[in-house]
């Protein structure tokens, strides 16, 4: 059999390259001997186990958790980290992971154990040092072969154990290089296996590939309990944390976070953040959109320009893009528009992803906007899905999405017509179609 390294798709021959990830010169041999039995083993009938009634199983609380003591980080995990849990944290180069978990580890009660392979123990003194984090309670460890990591992590139980970066760890009993997905897969079995045993929490750090994916297998987010991914335009200073899997807690949470000489810090008002430094002028308004229990309103902007190929270009930043095509589409049919020669661009502001469908009325206001050369007399907020048909549908929690936008001083909103609120703080407009933009 031939793994792909990269992927570790499975493929019954050689070949120069991988069919599932397209990726060159990927695909090893992986010699498996054929099933045996174990010295000592026989076929036949083996002594049951004991079952354990599950109403006597004392149950987990919310004192099994440990805070960061950062309330972002905690509302993304569900509370705090819980004891025993396996988290991983993924991130692209440079986007401030291990700034973060350096913030972790100098603010959680209780010792902390930081296995260290991207930094020698003298940079990352400096970078507490940088930081102003307390390293009075944390210990550094070297990147030793996982199995002798296991057992100092067992010796010495602390609160909490950080590996930085799992794609460093070796083995002294497996023949594999650092990172691959072999390794990479055993490691963390050894570690989840560890946390189930000790109650020790472990929180690794997981490198991304170019596409964005979890370097590694893809097992490797299935053993983990919680996996959060932080992201960000290196441009923009802001960062979002988004749990992706969580068995203890929500995964439509979201933190906010901005990164500044003390590391990151945790953004009160997003919101207001984002609409700092917004003008009138045509081609831009303000959407509203739901992550997880809180409102973000953000400013999407919209240019439309003669296009001088033949091909006209569509180009979005932090929307997709498919439903950018979908979208003007549905505005050239069912409103009128012209764009079948005309560029159109449409940016997020502050490296927000806005993916929401009640962004979708957003976009389209910010494009007829940008095509007519016409600004909002006074500020207002969009919120509403659009349909192939140009109608613009319902979406939830309406009354929140209205009270964020009369907190920050939001006069107007436009809203669908089948929407049904309570006495609104600001004035409504209800939308039927897209036609009525």
């Amino acid at each position: 059999m031939y793994v792909c390294s990269h992927c570790d798709a499975q493929s019954l021959k050689w070949s120069g390259r991988c069919v599932t990830c397209e990726k060159w010169g990927t695909l090893v041999e992986d010699a498996q001997d054929q099933p045996r039995l174990k010295p000592g083993a026989t076929i036949g009938k083996t002594k049951a186990a004991q079952s354990t009634q599950l109403s006597e199983v004392a149950k987990q609380n919310e004192q099994d958790r440990l805070s960061t003591a950062d309330p972002e980080v905690d509302r993304v995990l569900g509370g705090g980290i819980v004891a025993g849990s396996v988290v991983l944290l993924s991130g692209e180069p440079g986007i401030g992971k291990s700034t973060l978990v350096a913030a972790i580890a100098g603010s959680v009660a209780g010792d902390v154990l930081y296995i260290s392979g991207e930094e020698s123990a003298t940079q990352l003194a400096a970078r507490f040092k940088r930081l102003s984090l307390t390293a009075d309670r944390v210990r550094v460890l070297e990147p030793f072969p996982v199995e002798t990591l296991v057992a100092t992590i067992e010796k010495e139980k602390p609160a909490l154990a950080v590996i930085d970066s799992v794609q460093t760890l070796t083995s002294s009993s497996l023949d594999a290089t650092a990172g691959s997905p072999t390794l990479v897969r055993y490691a963390t079995s050894l570690l989840l296996e560890l946390a189930k045993r000790t109650n020790v929490s472990v929180l690794l750090v997981g490198q991304v590939t170019k596409d964005g994916s979890i370097a590694g297998p893809k097992t490797l987010e299935h053993l983990v309990d919680v996996v959060v991914n932080l992201e960000g335009d290196p441009v923009h200073s802001y960062r979002m944390l988004r749990a992706t899997k969580n068995r203890f807690g929500a995964t439509d949470e979201i933190g906010v976070f901005e990164m500044t000489e003390k590391g990151l810090t945790a953004v009160a008002n997003p919101s207001e953040r984002f609409l700092a430094e917004r003008t009138v002028t045509p081609g831009s308004v303000i959407a509203a959109t739901v992550e997880g229990s809180r409102v973000f309103l953000v400013e999407v902007q919209a240019l439309v320009e003669q296009s001088f190929y033949g091909t006209p270009v569509r180009r979005a930043s932090g929307f997709d893009p498919n439903r950018l095509q979908m979208l003007l589409a549905i505005l050239s049919k069912r409103a009128g528009l012209k764009l079948g020669e005309k560029d159109v661009y449409v940016n997020v502001i502050g490296g927000m992803e806005l993916r929401e469908p009640s962004a979708d009325l957003a976009v389209c206001a910010a494009v007829v906007s940008a095509f007519k050369n016409r600004a909002d007399a006074s500020s207002t907020v969009y919120m509403g899905e659009v349909g192939l048909g140009g109608e613009v549908r319902s979406v939830p929690m309406i009354d929140k999405r209205l009270q964020e936008a009369a907190r920050l001083g939001i006069v107007s909103a436009a809203i669908p017509s089948k929407s049904k609120t309570k006495v609104s703080p600001i004035e409504i407009r209800r939308i039927e179609n897209v036609k009525d933009l």
